[in-house]
């Protein structure tokens, strides 16, 4: 009911980190482009930090899409819940290795720097993305600062990227945030970028002819405070409604009384 009364192929607001579903919005471009810098000027440690559901997951996915497909090594991980031997097991798979799960940290790191020395010696940029990083295991952080400061002088081209909420920042240490060498800071979409999301998501999916009016966009916008992900929750769910009460339209009505009604989260 949903597709064949808006004339959909697909559900144009996919929730999964997909980059596929990229919206290249100024801020998110901006993040890209710095992350580039980050790398392509051999840094050490650059922070991505936003408000929870601003697009931090989906930006590291892309860029690590990215940094694959130049031909960097690449291991990107998600820390949510993971303890440091987790950690460094996790990063020596996606190198390549194949260790043991029964594997000690020490043995852990010994297989990484070998991993790391070897990378140097073909002149191979090495980037290790470690997403969600203040929902690490306490015991991590030390590890992470461990590799971001891996004995730099003896030329390993290895950046690492964290992911942090906003309002978590401080959780990282002192340590980690002296070292960082960049901030990258992902704002919430504006009005417009709203409006280009709905229109180019609408458009992926077989839509070309506006659904959502003006004032609807501008409603959005507002309740969902520009954060990517309830923009995406919000939408959904009015165009859900709105196929129910058989509407040609979404209005500002519309969508406030979904956020109200149907529990999409407002700010």
């Amino acid at each position: 009911m949903y597709r064949s009364h808006w004339g959909l192929r697909d559900m144009p607001f996919n929730g999964l980190v997909d980059p596929r579903f990229f919206f290249p919005s100024p801020t998110h471009e901006e993040a890209l482009a710095r992350l580039h810098f980050l790398v392509g000027n051999h840094r050490r440690l650059g922070l991505v930090i936003g408000a929870a559901g601003c697009g931090k997951s989906l930006v590291l996915e892309v860029f690590a899409g990215q940094l694959r497909r130049s031909g960097r090594a690449v291991a990107k991980l998600n820390l949510l819940g993971l303890d440091a031997t987790e950690m460094l097991w996790q990063i020596a798979v996606d190198f390549g290795s194949n260790p043991p799960p029964s594997a000690s940290p020490i043995s852990l790191w010994r297989n990484l720097d070998d991993r790391l020395l070897e990378h140097h010696f073909r002149q191979l940029d090495t980037v290790i993305l470690l997403d969600n990083a203040e929902q690490a295991c306490r015991g991590a952080l030390p590890h992470i600062a461990r590799l971001a400061g891996n004995d730099s002088s003896s030329g390993t081209r290895l950046t690492v990227v964290l992911t942090v909420e906003k309002s978590s920042v401080g959780d990282l240490g002192n340590r980690l945030l002296e070292m960082a060498d960049l901030r990258i800071d992902l704002e919430p979409w504006s009005q417009e970028d709203v409006e280009g999301f709905l229109t180019s998501s609408l458009a992926r999916a077989g839509r070309k002819k506006k659904i959502f009016t003006e004032e609807a966009v501008a409603k959005l916008h507002d309740l969902s405070g520009g954060v990517a992900r309830r923009v995406g929750q919000i939408a959904d769910l009015a165009l859900l409604a709105g196929a129910g009460a058989e509407l040609t339209k979404i209005d500002a009505e519309m969508v406030h009384s979904v956020q109200q009604e149907l529990g999409a989260v407002g700010v």
